[in-house]
């Protein structure tokens, strides 16, 4: 082995996919192309000016040193306040932790449960970096197809027969990223009936789209429809998506103390403590009441109508309304197939996403990323005007395909 050979399990990673449409979309930029990105998982509206305004604040007072490495006291009393008062559950200062975004705590958790060969259930379609933080970990990602006909969901019988001695966890992502879905609370009890069977297995409830819900769909997490097994349930949360903080790099979760622990020892030993203006932030996040989040709902609800209606008018495509998040999940095997006007076939999903890019100037990831073929990914939360935009070139472009 070579100096610049790099560890074995590194061949068992790829790149994010939305991060490598995001540098392609900067590269063709670069080069003077007009791109619109559909492809990025970020809300354009602004930090409420409150949020910010408690960052400066902390800044100016110095709070700039060290902090506890899962978080301060200030800020595990807010997420604390937060699940009472949104979720109904309660939890001491023990049993949460804060780290630098959701994503870290994910990684976390697996890094520090999981054994070279055990299983992770994940249902598909899933979340692009699900997998692959799995085989960092040198687990085995189990990846379980959920039909759009079910509401890409999990049904209890599908999870019964995919559960095998080596399961050690299962993420459940609700409202889910890329397809909007809602567990219900009875959805929930009926998964977590299956579960009590199984006390080996872990449950990781992905809640970082919590609040972005449409129509006035209900939410319950994980640990709300099963109390009976607490002592094995993760809470993942964060203030990037319901409080437009990405750049922030805050997360939060919330579950049984001796895995608390866990990932805190882990996480003392890579990036210690999340950022000490960020955490100052955080609070004034989960302790002021979301005035502004009617508002920003209207909006992506407006936009989620938008995107709809162009899948509705393009020959080839399909999609079911999301329930929940800013995503829409499109059906594009009808487009699969078609020739474009330079005489080449799209063979799969990748080559539409591909064509879509160079033709239409819109950037949109492609159904295999997340785990399911033939289908588009297309993130909505971008402006109105450049929404219309994009729909209105990427409507263009698909005619422009011949049967």
């Amino acid at each position: 082995m070579n100096n610049t050979t790099t560890a074995r399990r590194m061949q068992r990673v790829r790149p994010s996919p939305t991060a490598a449409i995001s540098d392609r979309v900067r590269e063709l930029e670069a080069a003077g192309k007009r791109i619109i990105n559909l492809g990025e998982g970020e809300l354009d509206f602004a930090t409420p000016d409150v949020i910010s305004y408690a960052g400066i604040a902390a800044i100016v007072g110095q709070q700039t040193k060290y902090t506890a490495v899962a978080g301060t006291a200030g800020l595990k009393r807010a997420i604390a306040h937060k699940f009472a008062r949104d979720n109904g559950l309660t939890f001491q200062q023990h049993e949460i932790i804060a780290g630098s975004g959701a994503k870290q705590l994910i990684f976390n958790a697996l890094l520090a449960t999981v054994d070279p060969g055990q299983q992770v259930i994940i249902p598909a379609p899933y979340w692009v970096s699900y997998p692959d933080m799995v085989a960092l970990a040198e687990g085995e990602p189990v990846i379980v197809p959920c039909e759009e006909q079910d509401g890409w969901k999990l049904r209890p019988e599908t999870l019964a027969q995919a559960i095998t001695p080596q399961t050690r966890w299962i993420i459940l992502n609700s409202p889910g990223n890329p397809t909007g879905a809602i567990y219900s609370l009875q959805e929930l009890r009926a998964l977590a009936d299956v579960l009590a069977d199984h006390p080996q297995v872990l449950i990781m409830a992905d809640d970082i789209y919590e609040p972005l819900r449409y129509n006035g769909a209900p939410f319950a997490t994980f640990a709300q429809a099963a109390l009976q097994l607490a002592e094995r349930t993760l809470t993942i949360n964060g203030v990037s998506k319901s409080h437009a903080m990405t750049g922030w790099r805050l997360g939060y979760a919330a579950g049984p103390a001796w895995l608390i622990t866990a990932m805190q020892i882990l996480q003392s030993q890579s990036t210690s403590n999340p950022s000490s203006i960020s955490q100052a932030a955080a609070v004034a996040a989960l302790q002021q009441p979301a005035a502004f989040f009617s508002q920003w709902l209207e909006k992506l609800t407006r936009r989620r109508q938008r995107v709809m209606a162009w899948v509705a008018a393009t020959e080839g495509l399909s999609a079911t309304p999301p329930e929940g998040a800013f995503y829409l999940f499109a059906n594009c095997k009808g487009l699969i197939g078609r020739i474009t006007p330079a005489g080449d076939p799209l063979a799969d999903d990748s080559d539409v996403a591909r064509w879509l890019l160079a033709e239409a100037g819109v950037a949109v990831l492609h159904g295999s990323a997340f785990g399911m073929p033939g289908y588009l990914r297309i993130a909505y939360a971008v402006k109105d005007e450049l929404l219309e935009e994009a729909c209105q070139r990427l409507e263009a472009a698909c005619r422009r395909l011949t049967v």
